[in-house]
């Protein structure tokens, strides 16, 4: 990347304009994207302007959102650019950008637009904020199913240029409903005479438009599709979704979960290049909130003041014990947030679960309560069967919270990712510490 902003930040300085949208029309649009994060935002917009209409689309495409809005910005003067850009992009892509600007300025912008591309933009505005009919396009092929097979790449080559795929073609009836999807490798294998309804089974997969978008990315997999067809209640086809579409959502999806999991509010793109502030209140919250759970402990372990100060051994294994309660549960919790999102484990399976993870948590514990005797054997032996006692119970403690509050928040409409790593840990320490000198106090006789 470096060799490329080298060779074309010169021909920008020296305003060769000519040399540098040759240079800029050979290379990939990812690169394009790619460049743009090392270019100062006046030249950003020089090299956007030079792209041509094919690579304008597919890197506006890749850029962030924040990126994007530069663009647009950029190019505030050049009215012409931007409405030819706006009404050359994907109807699903130009859907997404469209939906994180404020309500005032994405009017402004849907107004440029030509009045199909206006009409189809609104209807995808109008479904709900994560549902498929967001994320689908309106650009596909269809065929009827007397078409022969010549007549069906006559009409592939007059209507299949602005598709968003073409290895996937659709085959519906006079009334625009969906009879089947056939791929494109069938029809070149086929006789050029064969008719369309011949070729098809009628067993196909789609969706709804007003499914949520993780129903889209089971059925991606569980199908292995390279394209999905959007229909509506009555059976009609309005829409695709593509694989790529759902690989971007797929991501961001993980990097929601992954954000939530480590208890920041929401995910942060480049912590690079966001604010301070930015990033000090995506944490500050959780962080705060746990701050005061963790006076529990403080307040148990006062408690248990004149256990500590007849066993002082017992502080040295705290730390230890707590901790792998907290490990453990953390480790579960990641198991089931995995299993839940991606459908292999429903929330009535929760009772079979939880009796096979109490025998491999006790498993667990006794093989970690081994390795602890074994060092408290070394360093303070009279305490041996308080910490072994202990570490096998705050393991079992810490994996069924990190089994069961999966659960409990998908049972109350909750992102299960909202069982986050920090909560889990602070559950297993306030319990860590309350089993640890519990068991302290009935050894010793307290």
């Amino acid at each position: 990347m470096n060799e490329i902003k080298s060779a074309l930040i010169p021909l920008i300085e020296n305003q060769e304009w000519k040399k540098l949208k040759s240079q800029v029309e050979k290379l990939e649009p990812y690169d394009v994207a790619e460049l743009f994060e090392e270019l100062s935002e006046r030249d950003k917009i020089i090299v956007f302007r030079l792209l041509n209409n094919e690579q304008t689309k597919d890197v506006f495409k890749m850029l962030s959102h924040e990126k994007q809005q530069e663009i647009i910005d950029g190019l505030a003067e050049n009215a012409n650019k931007i409405t030819r850009l706006l009404n050359d992009i994907e109807p699903d892509d130009r859907t997404a950008f469209l939906a994180e600007l404020p309500g005032e300025v994405a009017q402004k912008l849907i107004q440029q637009l030509s009045p199909e591309q206006r009409a189809i933009t609104n209807q995808l505005l109008g479904y709900p904020k994560d549902s498929i009919g967001r994320l689908m396009t309106t650009e596909y092929v269809a065929v009827r199913p007397e078409f022969t097979v010549e007549e069906t790449f006559q009409h592939i080559r007059k209507f299949g240029h602005d598709s968003e795929t073409l290895n996937v073609i659709y085959v519906v009836d006079e009334n625009w409903k969906l009879i089947d999807d056939l791929r494109i490798k069938e029809l070149i294998l086929a006789d050029p005479n064969q008719i369309v309804d011949d070729l098809i089974n009628h067993n196909f997969k789609a969706l709804k438009a007003t499914d949520d978008q993780e129903e889209a990315i089971k059925k991606f997999k569980n199908y292995d599709r390279v394209a999905l067809p959007v229909l509506s209640e009555e059976g009609v086809l309005i829409g695709i979704v593509t694989f790529d579409d759902i690989m971007d959502i797929a991501d961001n999806e993980s990097s929601e979960d992954f954000h939530k999991f480590g208890a920041i509010r929401s995910a942060i793109s480049n912590p690079l290049k966001a604010r301070v502030f930015e990033l000090y209140k995506n944490r500050v919250v959780w962080l705060l909130a746990l701050v005061f759970m963790n006076l529990f402990s403080g307040a148990a372990l006062e408690s248990f003041e004149n256990v500590i100060q007849s066993v002082v051994a017992l502080v040295f294994f705290l730390p230890l014990l707590i901790d792998s309660g907290g490990n453990a549960g953390s480790q579960t919790a990641t198991l089931m947030i995995r299993s839940l999102a991606m459908g292999d484990v429903k929330i009535s399976d929760w009772y079979k679960l939880i009796g096979k993870e109490l025998v491999v948590s006790l498993f667990l514990g006794v093989t970690m309560a081994a390795g602890v005797s074994l060092v408290a054997s070394f360093r303070a032996p009279e305490v041996i069967g308080v910490v072994a006692i202990t570490m096998v119970l705050t393991v079992l403690m810490g994996s069924i919270v990190g089994l069961l509050l999966p659960f409990i928040f998908t049972k109350l409409k909750l992102d299960p990712a909202t069982a986050s790593a920090p909560l889990i840990t602070s559950i297993a320490d306030i319990s860590g510490v309350l089993i640890y000198f519990s068991i302290a106090s009935w050894w010793f006789g307290f």
